[in-house]
């Protein structure tokens, strides 16, 4: 491709520069004026310490974990309606945030747990009870789409 060493080395020379190439801006984001989102990466513990929890969790642990320091329940952890029995007419609404939800169910009286999912547009029923549940779907509608 090159006849000689020279024209190699004045090739290189001409070639953009990595920077040039890679031009790209690196400013932060323009923000709504709302409170930042939390940061779900913790600090890490320091050199020669056990980290706590707090400083190794990330996530949605870490985001748990914040909302408990502050005393706010971040997840819905309240027992089912169990005072009736959901009929098709009128179901017990189980609150979610996405199309689905996985329930297990200790009917009373039955040490045996029942699992069943429940889909946004569908009904579900206890097998052993007859109890009906329906999703009480709160979440985008569109957000397991990434494409």
């Amino acid at each position: 491709m090159f006849k000689s060493a020279r024209s190699l080395r004045r090739a290189r020379r001409s070639a953009p520069s990595s920077s040039a190439i890679r031009a790209f801006s690196a400013t932060t984001r323009a923000s709504s004026g709302g409170p930042p989102p939390p940061q779900l990466y913790g600090s890490g513990g320091k050199a020669g310490e056990v980290p706590t929890d707090v400083e190794q969790a990330t996530g949605l642990e870490r985001l748990q974990l914040l909302g408990e320091l502050e005393g706010v329940s971040v997840f819905d952890e309240s027992a089912l309606d169990a005072s009736r029995v959901g009929t098709k007419a009128d179901p017990i609404r189980v609150l979610s945030y996405v199309t689905y939800r996985r329930l297990h169910w200790f009917p009373a009286d039955s040490h045996d747990v029942h699992w069943f999912l429940l889909k946004k547009d569908k009904q579900a029923r206890c097998m052993e009870c007859g109890s009906v549940y329906a999703l009480d779907f709160h979440g985008d509608e569109h957000a397991d789409h990434h494409h």
